[in-house]
């Protein structure tokens, strides 16, 4: 759980953390997957194609996909035997060094996420719904940064959303991150990317001053809806946005605070059913159904959020 990053130095930059080439699964080639990510008005993309013996476990390089105004992190979809119900894990890592090893054979999924967070990486737990991953599977995870929370191929098979387990990890005292991601291969069958980002806060556009941001936390995540601003007071909370139809504040406990109307663009809600779990987070939803997730914001009584 983390600060918020609405009033800290910089500006938002629009990124994906999770997309795959031709150089494992995807269809696409790097630079046109590039290109088609630039052209969507992002300014940053992650491609993490799967980090498998059968592709010659690559770490794709897009530095030369970089230009003036848009910039890549390298990164990789790591995958080592196993979970409860699935015969590998899926983890993604952004910020990998080329040259990082491969899995030995006998590593396991949290030790080569530990292994990559040494090396420098920002570790999100990738599509846990469709991976049907268990509390204790993630709970060994113990190396992420982060939690997929929507995963946008994974909402066709009708799992794309990973809020309960994230939920139940945050009630736990695990502190985590949230974000939403295309996991995108350009396959035929394939809903098109672009559908799901992260916005994160920094003051420069660089590959290490965005990868800072994510480990801090310093972003919120997208379909379609931007978060202005959120503040506390009073035990109670400000949301601005863009125009939406419904601003909810959930939380460790059951239940929500709830704002529906036409064209929203700020609401003030309670947040003391959340103070005994002590953390809250925001949701907003457009009138398409897009959504925006604030992280994990913690809080103690009064309604205050820590710092």
């Amino acid at each position: 759980m983390i600060d918020l990053p609405f009033h800290r130095p910089g500006r938002f930059w629009r990124g994906n953390l999770h997309t795959h080439s031709d150089r494992s699964d995807g269809a696409l080639p790097p630079a046109e997957i590039g290109r088609r990510y630039r052209e969507a008005g992002y300014d940053f993309l992650a491609i993490t194609d799967h980090f498998r013996a059968r592709y010659g476990f690559p770490l794709t390089d897009t530095r030369p996909l970089r230009t003036p105004g848009f910039t890549t992190l390298l990164g990789a979809e790591l995958h080592a035997p196993r979970t409860e119900f699935s015969s590998e894990w899926h983890i993604v890592a952004v910020g990998l060094p080329l040259g990082f090893p491969p899995p030995e054979p006998d590593e396991s999924g949290p030790h080569l996420a530990r292994r990559a967070r040494a090396a420098g990486a920002f570790i999100g737990m990738a599509h846990p719904a469709a991976s049907l991953l268990t509390l204790a599977d993630a709970e060994s995870l113990d190396a992420a940064h982060a939690v997929e929370v929507h995963n946008a191929l994974s909402a066709r098979e009708d799992r794309g959303d990973s809020w309960h387990l994230t939920d139940i990890l945050l009630n736990r005292g695990h502190r985590l991150g949230a974000y939403a991601a295309d996991d995108a291969h350009f396959q035929p069958q394939d809903p098109p990317g672009c559908a799901a980002w992260v916005q994160v806060r920094a003051d420069a556009l660089t590959p290490e001053a965005l990868l800072a941001a994510l480990k801090a936390g310093h972003y919120y995540s997208s379909t379609g809806p931007e978060l202005h601003d959120i503040q506390f007071h009073d035990g109670m909370v400000t949301v601005s946005c863009s125009p939406v139809r419904k601003i909810l504040v959930t939380g460790g406990a059951p239940g929500a605070q709830v704002i529906e109307g036409e064209s929203l663009t700020e609401g003030s809600l309670p947040v003391a059913m959340f103070e005994r779990c002590g953390y809250c987070r925001v949701t907003v939803e457009d009138r398409t159904g897009g959504r925006a997730w604030s992280n994990p914001i913690r809080l103690e009584p009064g309604g205050v959020k820590r710092s």
